[in-house]
């Protein structure tokens, strides 16, 4: 269960979009615009996990807080968020699925209603590779939680990739395929208790 819970507690053919050239380091205010400028996302993703195996699926995006991590065969596991609960569901396990607070995970930050990078002790880290601009950032009231670590390219702004690190010191990196925005979704897609029900 460990690569379920570590993609919260937070694409490869995505990282290839900008040319270092074209590229230049985006500022902490172009990507909080960036993330404020949608509302629903989807994109195929591969997980690698602190162990080093890969896991991979399809990530389902509704700002406010709501997020599906839908992992194909053979892991098919599930990872819903919702009304600032996660619950980690796993087909192979007779038991209920295992539910924690969203705001205990990394990623709560950029799945916030309003994201805001420039906040005080939010942003750790702000770096530039030559093609991606890296942010670490970490919830600054608690940061034993955690922090996540986004790479995003220029030209269009594009989230590329996140890394969680967990307070114990584990690593999940998610690697985002191309991005898509501005779709609807039912909020069945992510409802907790239906998914319960249709175990």
């Amino acid at each position: 269960m460990k690569q379920f819970v570590f993609a919260l507690a937070l694409g490869a053919s995505g990282l290839a979009a900008a040319t270092a050239s074209a590229a230049e380091k985006l500022s902490l205010n172009e990507i909080s615009a960036y993330l404020n400028s949608f509302t629903t996302a989807q994109a195929d993703f591969t997980q690698v996990n602190d162990d080093g195996s890969l896991s991979t699926g399809q990530l389902y995006i509704r700002r406010p807080g709501k997020v599906r991590f839908e992992y194909d065969p053979p892991n098919g596991g599930l990872v819903l968020a919702e009304a600032g609960t996660v619950a980690i569901m796993d087909p192979k396990s007779n038991q209920p699925p295992e539910t924690y607070p969203l705001s205990r995970t990394p990623l709560s930050l950029i799945l916030a209603r309003t994201v805001n990078l420039a906040q005080a002790n939010m942003v750790v880290g702000h770096g530039f590779d030559g093609v991606s601009t890296v942010v670490r950032a970490q919830d600054p009231k608690n940061p034993d939680y955690g922090s996540i670590e986004l790479m995003f390219t220029d030209e269009p702004v594009q989230l590329r990739k996140w890394v969680i690190h967990g307070s114990a010191g584990e690593e999940t990196t998610v690697i985002l395929g191309e991005m898509e925005t501005g779709m609807s979704f039912s909020s069945s897609l992510f409802s907790i208790s239906r998914q319960k029900r249709d175990r």
